[in-house]
């Protein structure tokens, strides 16, 4: 997984100027392999469009990869009868190394791809950049799945997008909802960062830029499109759809790993309205909670799971605590990654070692819990045992967890130890 993206955070977004001054603000780009009968057409059209509605300044960059009719030629004829029209070749196949190759050597600040059956209507066009162009958005994307898309194709295409798009949803955790539709556009300061951590180069490239992008942080905006199938298209579904689930496979695996320094997309500090601090509204209070909650299920049932595995060898104090300590361990480093992202290994060890009180904490509640339990019952049962254990780890949640956002991971801490950790990890 490419991981050579330049340091820093990316700056704020802001909006982009119309004016006649080089170079154009749009750069789109069609990447085309053996297209001869569609190219003219489609790259006549598509200037026309954007003459007579695009208020910015514009590129139209015919991406040939690998070519071996007159699609070439066509372009080159192209490009010398209309000043907007440029082309590109390349000689091997992919359209992710196409659009790799033209958006990573274009000048325009906004950066978009369209195929070239013009499935979609050109009409969505001004809606997918502007959003881009105004600085509210860093990637946009059409979507055939949205409620107002009206959409033309057949049982097996639709059955083919929808189960993709579902297989992502549930393996990435994606929540945009068409990865696949021909019709992309991207700031270019984005890009510039994105695109050396994509390692498709096929089909895959859209997926994979959008898993990273919605996985850093960007904002990803939808536009709802009108799109007619074309029955002649050359993609060839069983092959593509092959390569695609080995890509899940690489960017889920990458991910969970944390082998991406997806950080380097991050937006400067104040420019997410989260940052800001709001009178009586304690920062990421509700998502912390969340997160705090979701933690503290596994953390519990990963806890009776061990309990009930070390209780068959030793007695229920000493299965607590070990059981404790070892659930104690995990529950802190999770709460640690996923309730108040802290990332890297900066106070790691000291983030444990105060987790470890916190764990002091609900061991003396649990023993003692099961030590009142021994007096009173005399033997109780193993159900009565884990039932109270339940109860002990349910009144010691509250406190755990103002410990935990006020001491251990402060918020005067967090931003501090990200800054370290970029410093360190360069």
């Amino acid at each position: 997984m490419r991981t050579d993206t330049p340091w820093g955070t990316l700056p704020a977004r802001e909006h982009l100027l119309a004016g006649a001054a080089a170079p154009p603000v749009l750069d789109v780009v069609i990447p085309v392999f053996n297209e001869e009968a569609d190219l003219e057409r489609c790259v006549v059209r598509l200037h026309e469009h954007l003459t007579h509605t695009f208020p910015y300044g514009f590129r139209i960059t015919v991406a040939d990869n690998a070519s071996t009719d007159r699609t070439p030629e066509i372009a080159a004829r192209l490009e010398a009868g209309i000043a907007e029209v440029r082309a590109c070749r390349l000689e091997e196949k992919g359209r992710g190394r196409a659009l790799r190759t033209v958006w990573s050597h274009s000048d325009a600040p906004v950066l978009a791809y369209m195929d070239v059956d013009l499935s979609t209507d050109l009409n969505a066009l001004l809606p997918l950049v502007a959003p881009l162009i105004s600085g509210h958005s860093d990637l946009a994307i059409g979507s055939r799945l949205a409620r107002s898309s009206r959409v033309v194709r057949g049982p097996k295409r639709e059955f083919v997008s929808r189960a993709y798009n579902l297989i992502l949803k549930s393996s990435l955790a994606a929540r945009f909802s068409d990865a696949q539709c021909g019709f992309k556009a991207i700031r270019r300061d984005v890009a510039q960062r994105l695109l050396p951590m994509v390692e498709d180069t096929g089909w895959f490239f859209d997926t994979e830029l959008l898993v990273l992008a919605e996985r850093a942080g960007l904002r990803i905006h939808e536009v709802p499109v009108d799109w007619v199938d074309d029955p002649d298209s050359s993609v060839h579904i069983v092959r593509t759809a092959a390569e695609d689930l080995k890509g899940v496979w690489r960017v889920g695996r990458a991910l969970a790993v944390g082998a991406l320094p997806l950080d380097r997309l991050a937006r400067p500090f104040g420019d997410d309205p989260r940052d800001r601090e709001i009178s009586g509204v304690p920062r990421g209070l509700a998502r912390q909670l969340v997160g705090f909650c979701v933690v503290g299920v596994f953390s519990t049932l990963l806890f009776l799971l061990l309990y009930s595995l070390f209780r068959t060898g030793a007695g229920p104090q000493t299965a607590n605590a070990a059981a404790l300590l070892l659930s104690a361990v995990a529950n802190t480093a999770a709460n640690r990654r996923l309730t108040f992202g802290v990332r890297g290994r900066n106070r790691a060890v000291r983030h444990q070692a105060q987790g470890l009180v916190v764990f002091g904490i609900g061991l003396a509640l649990t023993s003692g819990s099961l030590a009142a339990l021994d007096a009173a019952a005399g033997g109780p049962s193993h159900g009565t045992e884990l039932a109270v254990l339940v109860a002990a780890n349910l009144a010691a949640t509250a406190l755990r967890f103002l410990l935990f956002r006020a001491w251990v991971f402060p918020e005067r801490h967090r931003a501090h130890d990200d800054m370290s950790d970029m410093r360190y990890t360069r």
